[in-house]
């Protein structure tokens, strides 16, 4: 139910996983193009934040499947609230005159200094993605009756990521001056590609914690009566 207001044991952890996770991986990763020489491939150019962010995703997924799509709404919010405090940090970080001799202020401003942008576009793009993740898998859900999981956590993912990766790294670096333009598209390709290949590779583990979750909390939820507007807060 949508009003249930239940104390779970391991809902609080799922949130503070999920929070890390989207903070590190928006503000340590994005940034930086790696390339990995892959056999039978060659070399692929990737984001190196699409290492990590990925498993946010999946914490959306087990935060829907299990407690429902009102308690995942919270728990962005709460994640959105975290990146913009650490946005602040960073500019504030930046922004206090360095020490006389200390050498790695250009260092920071360049690792720290385009934080805004990074944010605001992450911000924006994950709000997108997040929000159509959840909703798509909670409409799954009950449209199946809680059949076909595995499918409905690809399915949701791959409309998500679709829609992160349209939104963040032209909003993050396009005539940024950080990376070239056509680095950004390939990366945002790349990024949508290798986002939901690892959600498949995930989903075997992905699948045992949301049933270990269920049984542990005796708790699986469907969102059949719930309000799916993303501004509303209470459950």
């Amino acid at each position: 139910m949508a009003n249930d207001h239940r104390n779970y044991r391991y809902f609080d952890l799922v949130m503070v996983a999920f929070v890390v996770i989207l903070v590190c991986s928006n503000l340590i990763g994005p940034a930086k193009a790696a390339t990995l020489d892959l056999p039978f491939i060659g070399a692929v150019t990737f984001g190196a934040g699409v290492l990590f962010f990925p498993i946010s995703y999946i914490f959306g997924d087990i935060l829907t499947e299990v407690y429902g799509y009102a308690r995942a709404r919270r728990v962005i919010w709460t994640g959105f609230a975290a990146l913009i405090f650490a946005a602040i940090m960073a500019a504030v970080v930046v922004s206090l005159p360095p020490a006389p001799g200390w050498p790695n202020q250009q260092v920071y401003e360049i690792a720290f200094g385009n934080a805004w942008r990074i944010v605001g576009a992450s911000m924006i793009a994950y709000f997108c993605g997040e929000f159509v993740n959840s909703y798509v898998l909670a409409k799954m859900k009950v449209a199946s009756e809680g059949r076909n999981m595995s499918l409905r956590f690809v399915a949701s993912t791959v409309a998500g990521e679709a829609v992160d990766s349209t939104l963040f790294y032209p909003l993050a670096f396009w005539n940024s001056g950080i990376m070239p333009n056509e680095l950004v598209l390939t990366l945002m390709v790349s990024q949508f590609v290798t986002k939901t290949l690892v959600e498949i590779a995930f989903l075997p583990l992905t699948t045992r914690v949301v049933r270990a979750l269920k049984r542990a909390e005796n708790v699986d939820h469907y969102d059949r009566n719930t309000d799916f507007n993303p501004f509303k807060i209470k459950t």
